[in-house]
This record gives structure tokens, sequence and C-alpha cells, in this order.
């Protein structure tokens, strides 16, 4: 069940999480980076430009003007980049979706709610920090090595070419096809999209939660 799913109240401000950087540009951390870019592109965003401590571009989807922000903080200080650009154009944590990467999720699993806690990821964290948790979240699954101590160095690596092929780019473009449903405020019918749209490849694993 989807936390807040009966509200619809549409979204403003759409933050992909990510670290800065060519480095870590592949990196499974960075697929909140890779959907925000998938986002911009189908939707024919304006220029990323610097502000907030974090690159920012504008555009219309589905009728209505909304913002995308990539903080360039590193991921674990994204809250103040999400705190500035929402002071700033008065935007409220309900009207804002957070794109990020979820470990307890096999590859290419989507899931969507509202609020709830961290589950350990260092830029929900920060975000909760500056401005409380009451906002969306969008899960984009990269799966789990199997140990904690895997943890860290799994998600600094890129993603194989295969995986990248396999799941990654049909993901994004499946979300970047149906992201206007979430910012609409109809996350049941974005998650029924997705899944329309793309499944998941089926690696024997199952979901953490």
């Amino acid at each position: 069940m989807l936390a807040g799913g009966s509200e619809r109240s549409p979204v403003r401000l759409v933050v992909g999480l990510g670290n800065p950087g060519a480095r870590h540009a592949r990196n499974r951390h960075n697929i909140g980076f890779m959907a925000a870019d998938a986002i911009a592109r189908r939707h024919g965003f304006g220029a990323f430009r610097s502000r907030f401590k974090g690159d920012i571009a504008e555009g219309m989807v589905a009728g209505e003007r909304r913002l995308l922000l990539k903080p360039q903080t590193f991921m674990n200080a994204s809250g103040e980049s999400v705190l500035a650009a929402m002071s700033f154009y008065r935007i409220q944590p309900a009207e804002i979706v957070v794109i990020h990467d979820e470990l307890d999720l096999r590859p290419g699993k989507v899931r969507v709610k509202r609020g709830g806690g961290n589950a350990g990821h260092n830029g929900l964290r920060s975000i909760d920090a500056m401005i409380g948790p009451d906002y969306w979240r969008l899960r984009l699954g990269i799966g789990h090595p199997g140990v904690r101590e895997l943890v860290h160095p799994y998600v600094l690596q890129n993603l194989p070419a295969e995986e990248i092929e396999l799941w990654a780019v049909p993901l994004l473009d499946a979300v970047a096809e149906t992201i206007p449903l979430l910012l609409d405020g109809a996350p049941d019918a974005f998650m029924s999209e997705v899944a329309r749209r793309f499944a998941p490849p089926d690696n024997g694993a199952d979901d953490r939660q």
C-alpha cells in the first residue's frame, strides 16, 4: 500500500540523488541523477544550471511547470540543496519527490511512498534532517550485495554494461514516460503504468522489504 496514495497534491520539485563528478556518473548510487536526466530529456526541460548547491532545470510536464534538482553537495549533504530550492520557490515537502537508489529492492523494481524512514540511505537522512520526512520517495531498486560490509563499495561501483542494457535504461525510460502521473498526484496509477511498460528481470532474489 502506498503511504498517502489517496492524496492528489501535485509535485512541483523532483530531486534526483547522486554524487557529482564524472567518476560517479555510472555508479549504482547515482541512479537518481540518471532518472532526473531521463525526465529532462523526455519532457524537453531547459539546460541544468548551477543554483541552490545543485544543478536545477525547469520544464513543463502535463501542462504544469516543474523543477528538476540534482544536488551537487555529495550524497551525505543532499538536504542542504533541497532546503535551499524549496525555500526559494516556497515549496512544501508534500510537493517534492526524491528519486533514489534502493538496496532492499531487486534491480529494476520500483516503489513509491510518502514519508517513512531513511533505511540507512545517507541522502534521505540528510533531507529528513533539513525538511522533515513528509515528502514522496521514488525508490529504484539496485539490489543488495548480500552482506552489509560490501554495501559501500557496491553502491559506488559502476553499473555493468549488461545491467544498463538489461534493466537500467528500460526502467529509466518507463519512469520518464510515466512520471506525469506521479507528479499529478496519482502514485497508484504511476506504479501500474510503470509495471505495464517494464518488468524487472527475475534474478531469483526476493526483495528484502
